[in-house]
């Protein structure tokens, strides 16, 4: 009696760690896509602000260079208005927020699921900064002292001559009250 083995390959059972790692791929695979799926729709809303903006920086002189908006799409996408105020999207993805960076920390200007909110915020702001900017580049004329002249140095030579004969007698007093002092 003869055994007849096959001549097919045995495939090794696959282990439950191996599983366990395959489907903690997939789970870690759809979170990303829900993350990106996420980043997407941020960068989205934020570029829906962008546009409801172009009326407001259209009328913005071309000669003030105060302002350079875009979005930037790091790990936390953000609506640039100038160097240090930007509108980025709170923690639930839906609302705006417009912040300005100070050196005392960051500050809230406005926040808000409406457009037409920020969109006031924005523009209120950017009044604001044209009007610091003009303040900063009126030139206050320097008003000139009067030349005053300079004031005369009398007797520079006399003192001297006035010093060095007071020193002079006060050595000989100095002398004399010794050499009377040893009679």
């Amino acid at each position: 009696m003869s055994d007849v083995q096959s001549t097919a390959p045995i495939e090794p059972q696959p282990t439950r760690l191996r599983d366990a790692l395959r489907k903690a791929r997939i789970e870690a695979a759809d979170r990303t896509g829900v993350v990106v799926e996420l980043r997407d729709a941020e960068v989205a809303r934020l570029e829906i602000m962008n546009e409801a903006l172009d009326p407001l920086f259209a009328q913005v002189p071309e000669k003030v260079d105060l302002f350079d908006r875009g979005v930037s799409q790091g790990e936390t996408p953000r609506l640039w208005i100038d160097v240090v105020a930007h509108i980025l999207m709170g923690r639930d993805k839906r609302i705006y927020r417009f912040v300005q960076d100070t050196r005392f920390g960051r500050i809230v200007l406005a926040e808000s699921h409406d457009v037409p909110v920020i969109v006031d915020a924005v523009t209120d702001y950017v009044a604001r900064r044209m009007i610091e900017r003009e303040h900063a580049m009126v030139a206050t004329p320097m008003v000139e002292p009067a030349a005053e002249e300079p004031p005369k140095r009398r007797g520079g030579f006399g003192m001297f001559v006035l010093g060095f004969l007071l020193g002079a007698a006060a050595l000989f007093g100095l002398a004399l009250f010794a050499s009377l002092r040893n009679l």
